[in-house]
């Protein structure tokens, strides 16, 4: 299956990840490959958008597709594709496609400026068409909403916006973000999840980019700060107002389904805004009372990765391939499956059933995670715990390129 909606919300967020931490990744010799896969997908996301006021947000059918194990490569059944246009809109998967197009437009604008020119041409294509013919795509698709149903898409045409006025400095895309539309899309001052669904928290840690513009100060950013950091104040266990969705080893825990999305999120977004506060020289995060600096911020952040990568219950690293105890039984096909292996639709459903472990090791993937009670069942057929997602994979590149600590940011907590 092809589910463009998350997928372009992994490609702003590698494309968000490399803007900030770049420099870190090509001090580990990364920086190439995360562009190259970043590539990967801007390539698909621009042959999914053939004109203006069409884009194709799924190839595959998920109750087909459902029915197969097999991997991927060798699949022959029907591949039927699924568009929004005009009289069938998708403004949440157009805002976010034309977020993914801005971000990345950005990333080659000095790579590849021709590409990024086109990268460019499509978001504002993309979010012109999304906000002129606005729907909800899972409404006009519902045959998405068992997979990836979005529940709304005001946050979306933000977020758009936003990176719309990152990568062209147009200030009418400011204005659609502050006094045109935050009142309506906004929901200042109601901290929320940032996730593949809802962008509003990310959304308000990048308009704190461009506060350090005289142009730019005005009430609606103030609005945005201001529950930017009611988001942040929850993140901090000490704080006078933290957040009670977190298991007792410290993991931040919102639904029993790919926890980890949250938890990589929420760390990811504070370790921008610690590091957002070093370079403007903001000494201090105000949270009811109580003054927080970037240092707690990202400890947070580390606390996060940690426990991700071993420091829990489990003494599980849910990074596949990483330490000498990690997930065996990956929600996978290409994984589950031997390489020599002759399957076909139905019959590859003994390798989903088998009890060995997996013969194929996924290296990289980030699993659900653990449930609340910080346990972990490792088997192939959770997949409510043991599926990995790319939107999860884009989080943790950010998230541990941040936490690099051989930049002149991070040394300064060193």
């Amino acid at each position: 299956m092809k589910f463009g909606f998350p997928m372009a919300f992994t490609a702003t967020i590698l494309s968000w990840a490399i803007l900030e931490y770049g420099d870190h990744m090509k001090q580990v010799k990364e920086l190439d490959h995360i562009q190259d896969s970043l590539k990967w997908i801007t390539d698909y996301l621009i042959n999914a958008h053939p004109s203006d006021n069409v884009l194709y947000i799924q190839v595959g059918d998920p109750e087909l597709d459902h029915k197969c194990w097999e991997r991927p490569e060798v699949m022959t059944e029907r591949r039927p594709l699924t568009q929004v246009n005009i009289s069938y809109p998708g403004t949440d998967v157009a805002a976010e496609t034309a977020a993914a197009m801005a971000s990345a437009s950005l990333v080659f604008r000095k790579k590849n400026p021709a590409y990024s020119k086109l990268l460019l041409k499509h978001a504002e294509q993309l979010f012109n068409f999304a906000d002129t013919y606005r729907g909800t795509y899972s409404i006009s698709t519902p045959q998405v909403q068992k997979y990836y149903n979005s529940t709304g898409y005001g946050d979306e045409l933000l977020w758009a916006a936003a990176w719309l006025y990152h990568a062209t400095g147009d200030h009418t895309y400011l204005r659609y973000v502050t006094v045109k539309n935050g009142n309506s899309f906004a929901n200042w001052g109601i901290p929320t999840w940032f996730c593949w669904d809802n962008k509003l928290a990310g959304t308000q840690i990048k308009f704190l980019w461009f506060e350090r513009y005289p142009r730019c100060r005005n009430i609606a950013l103030q609005l945005y700060r201001k529950t930017a950091e009611a988001v942040l104040c929850g993140l901090l266990p000490s704080s006078t107002t933290p957040t009670s969705q977190r298991t007792d080893g410290g993991l931040i825990w919102v639904s029993e389904w790919n926890v980890l999305q949250y938890s990589v999120a929420s760390a990811f977004l504070a370790l921008v805004y610690s590091d957002y506060m070093l370079t403007s020289q903001t000494k201090t995060l105000y949270c009811n009372g109580e003054l927080y600096q970037p240092m707690d911020l990202r400890k947070f952040a580390l606390s996060q990765a940690d426990y991700i990568l071993g420091s829990n219950p489990m003494k599980m690293s849910y990074l596949v391939g990483y330490g000498s105890y990690f997930p065996q039984y990956v929600h996978h096909r290409g994984a589950s499956i031997p390489k020599d292996a002759n399957t076909s639709c139905s019959d590859g459903f003994k390798w989903l059933n088998s009890t060995d472990p997996n013969p194929n090791v996924a290296i990289g993937a980030l699993v659900g995670g653990p449930f609340l009670n910080d346990t972990y069942s490792d088997s192939r057929n959770n997949s409510q715990q043991g599926e990995p997602t790319t939107y999860n994979s884009a989080l943790i590149v950010g998230l541990l390129s941040g936490l690099i600590t051989s930049s002149s940011v991070v040394q300064s907590f060193t």
